[in-house]
């Protein structure tokens, strides 16, 4: 609990001083400021547990596969692995896959003999399977971008908002001094002090902001670049085991 003393002593300097006298403008843009900060840790801390989750679930269906005989042992087992981007590309390229291997994405008690009595896919076909691993990589990478544009937007906008304050404070200060006709420190002293506090919190914000930002910019890149690898990862066992290499290449 603190005393009456050390309450007067932050009331009298410091932030505290320099919010009560800065202006409605001033205060206004720290709101502003203030909710931004809001939003942008929010974003950072779900985009946090989202990288962890993500990579965890990968690590674990990755194994899987790479285990399993069989590329297709997973869909047909019904495994799931929430929060993979991985195996959201894996899932969209199995469920085309068996689209033109049996004619349905269905799997019901009969999808093991049916799968081991299909025919071999043509080229053709193989191709729209790899255009849907394509698309689904490229979906899941917009997806782990999502709301990333809220941080972008705190790093580069919360600064010059805190200097548009600063320089409103500002301002106003040296007008209230033009009205008294008498410039000295006690007057312009309370007006710049609360003008710079919209910088301060600018700076603030943008500073975690930044760090968050280039983290999960340079994270998500590298997670984006293992799921292209995976796709082709992917469309090569398919091929392998699912491809009709006497069909003719299409031009």
């Amino acid at each position: 609990m603190l005393l009456p003393g050390a309450v007067n002593f932050f009331a009298e300097v410091g932030i505290v001083y320099a919010f009560w006298h800065s202006n409605a403008a001033g205060k206004f843009v720290i709101a502003l400021l203030m909710l931004g900060s809001i939003f942008s840790w929010s974003v950072m801390v779900m985009k946090f547990m989202m990288v962890r989750r993500a990579g965890r679930e990968t690590a674990r269906f990755l194994r899987r596969f790479r285990t399993a005989r069989k590329p297709l042992a997973i869909y047909q087992t019904r495994e799931a692995y929430p929060g993979s981007p991985a195996y959201a590309v894996y899932l969209a390229g199995c469920r085309e896959l068996t689209f033109h291997l049996l004619g349905t994405t269905e799997i019901d008690e009969t999808f093991g003999s049916r799968l081991s009595e299909a025919e071999r896919i043509s080229a053709v076909a193989m191709n729209s399977v790899r255009s849907t691993l394509e698309r689904e990589v490229g979906e899941q990478a917009l997806k782990m971008e999502d709301r990333m544009t809220i941080l972008a937007t705190a790093v580069s906008g919360a600064p010059f908002l805190g200097l548009l304050g600063t320089v409103w404070g500002v301002m106003d200060t040296f007008s209230a001094i033009a009205e008294q006709g008498s410039a000295s420190l006690p007057v312009m002293a309370p007006g710049v002090s609360g003008a710079l506090i919209t910088t301060v919190t600018g700076l603030c914000v943008a500073i975690p902001a930044m760090f968050g930002y280039n983290f999960l910019v340079v994270t998500l890149r590298g997670m984006t670049v293992e799921l292209d690898n995976f796709a082709a990862e992917l469309a090569s066992a398919f091929e392998h085991r699912y491809l009709d290499t006497s069909s003719p290449a299409p031009r």
